[in-house]
């Protein structure tokens, strides 16, 4: 006989934890399904995944990354990767945890989602944090599971990159949740004593005890269970799971790619692949968002040093048009390992996974990327794109990645603003405080630094993605076509499913959706349960 809950979750990550802890508190009987491993405890977690000062995990190969390709434009392909964990995501990056802006929040209600304006998303924002800095001030909590932290003190370069933008004429933001204009300001991170909190740890692991709660780890869901025209469940691996209400939390790709699976999505496109059509719902996985980026990298004239297990980033400039510039303090060959001898063995123990996910990526970027792979750099990334991706399913088999185009640069006001934050970056390091610091800027030359025609040739052949996709399965009100749920996230012609991550957002928000995505998974739980 199938099991039966109230409701079952699919996806442990940044949004799911947080959604499935809070339902359990509201009284529901609760399943939270997660392809990756669970571990109960913060401290059970592997090293690589409590390191905040590394990325070891995003590494190509790791257990706990899916180990994903995306074609950023027609000839660039690069590795996307995502969380395979409870925490999901939130095991893996670089702790930046930055809300969204209002501007996001009321964009997405003008378009006809009030229930996400900033106001009314405010509460939730506020109740899962526990900010050092700004708890005890207005738009803050302080006792939320989430810690956030802001770096203190700063080093040689964060000093002079600090006074560069005020000679460049941007305003100092120095709390980066605080609704204020943007402009250069210290990083906030869920990072507590050099540990990044996952959503795991900080909203699964308190509540392990909790009857209303179970977490199933190696649960591999195929599709969702519908039964006259009502889902009603998820086929795993093991069998079928029986809820009142199904939540798909897997993520901007995995949320999208099991509504195809399960005949949700374009007809067309599915009775292509020989998927029978559940409901027509041409908006799953398209309108795709992210935030295209470039590194503008440099050799420093005397070494800047950075004690070992400090925090990779400290300050961000955003800009009145939505660039960002991101100082990286350490290398791509000091962030993206595992510190331990266990981490490293382990990857050596998994060269076929490595080689796999690495072959997705273009070759002249793999050996570019080796080249300048002790070089710091500055991140330059478009966090409000006009172009749009789409995510398509090329198989049946659940264990097929789909394919995730991109698109990006598909329209010139995506390459004008592009051109215009790498030079911004280049800029900085012209600046007489940050000038004595630098030796020389690497592999972007003065000629096309100058030229519109070969610097959009150089950002395309340098792209990257800072892997926040977004939109593949968005909300919008009742008579936009391209909307898959409603505000209450809720799937169109599908009752008893909703769809609770970054992939209901209409665009990717302007700052790293992290934080973002954690108050998706509290604010649709107020949804849920009135209260």
């Amino acid at each position: 006989m199938a099991e039966e809950w109230d409701v079952v979750v699919v996806g442990a990550g940044t949004s799911g934890a947080p959604l499935a802890a809070r339902l359990a508190d509201a009284g529901r009987r609760v399943l939270l399904l997660e392809a990756g491993a669970d571990h109960a405890r913060p401290a059970d977690f592997p090293e690589v995944l409590r390191d905040a000062a590394r990325m070891g995990a995003a590494v190509p190969g790791h257990p706990a990354n899916w180990d994903l390709t995306g074609v950023l434009t027609e000839e660039v392909t690069f590795p996307v990767p995502r969380g395979r964990v409870v925490g999901g995501s939130s095991a893996l990056n670089g702790g930046y945890f930055i809300r969204g802006t209002r501007a996001d929040f009321d964009g997405w209600a003008a378009a006809g989602n009030d229930l996400w304006s900033y106001d009314a998303v405010l509460p939730a924002l506020v109740r899962l944090e526990a900010d050092r800095e700004y708890g005890d001030r207005p738009g803050h909590g302080a006792d939320g599971p989430v810690p956030v932290r802001r770096p203190r003190g700063g080093s040689p370069l964060v000093d002079a990159l600090g006074a560069a933008t005020e000679e460049l004429g941007f305003p100092a933001e120095p709390d980066k949740n605080g609704d204020a204009p943007p402009g250069w300001g210290p990083v906030p991170f869920n990072v507590a004593g050099g540990v990044r909190v996952n959503t795991a740890m900080a909203y699964l692991s308190p509540r392990r005890g909790c009857s209303r709660l179970t977490v199933r780890g190696g649960a591999h869901v195929r599709r969702v269970v519908v039964e006259s025209g009502r889902a009603v469940g998820v086929q795993t691996a093991d069998g079928v799971v029986r809820a009142a209400e199904v939540v798909l939390a897997a993520g901007a790709v995995g949320s999208p790619q099991l509504l195809l699976l399960s005949g949700i999505g374009p007809a067309d496109d599915l009775r292509a692949l020989g998927v029978d059509v559940v409901a027509d719902v041409p908006g799953v996985g398209a309108d795709a968002t992210d935030h295209p980026d470039v590194y503008v990298t440099w050799r420093p004239a005397r070494r800047l040093s950075v004690p070992r297990d400090a925090l990779p980033l400290h300050s961000v400039l955003n800009t009145p048009d939505d660039l960002e510039v991101l100082p990286w303090l350490k290398p791509f060959s000091r962030v993206m390992v595992a510190r331990t001898a266990a981490g490293v063995a382990g990857a050596l123990r998994r060269p076929g996974a490595t080689l796999r996910a690495l072959r997705g990526a273009s070759l002249h970027r793999l050996l570019d990327t080796a080249r300048r792979r002790d070089d710091l750099f500055l991140g330059v990334a478009l966090q409000r794109e006009d172009s749009r991706g789409r995510l398509r399913l090329v198989s049946t088999d659940p264990s097929v990645q789909p394919r995730i185009e991109y698109r990006y640069l598909t329209a010139e006001s995506d390459r004008r603003r592009m051109r215009e934050g790498v030079r911004l970056a280049a800029e900085l390091l012209r600046t007489p405080s940050v000038a004595p610091l630098v030796a020389e800027r690497t592999g972007l030359p003065d000629d096309v630094l100058a030229s519109d025609r070969e610097l959009d040739r150089w950002v395309r052949r340098h792209l990257a993605t800072a892997v926040h996709l977004a939109g593949t399965a968005r909300m919008g009100p009742d008579g936009d076509p391209g909307a898959v749920v409603d505000q209450h996230l809720r799937v169109r012609g599908v009752p008893g499913l909703r769809v609770v991550d970054t992939s209901v957002l209409p665009t990717v928000p302007s700052r790293g959706p992290a934080a973002t995505a954690v108050a998706v998974g509290e604010r649709a739980a107020e949804l849920m349960t009135g209260c």
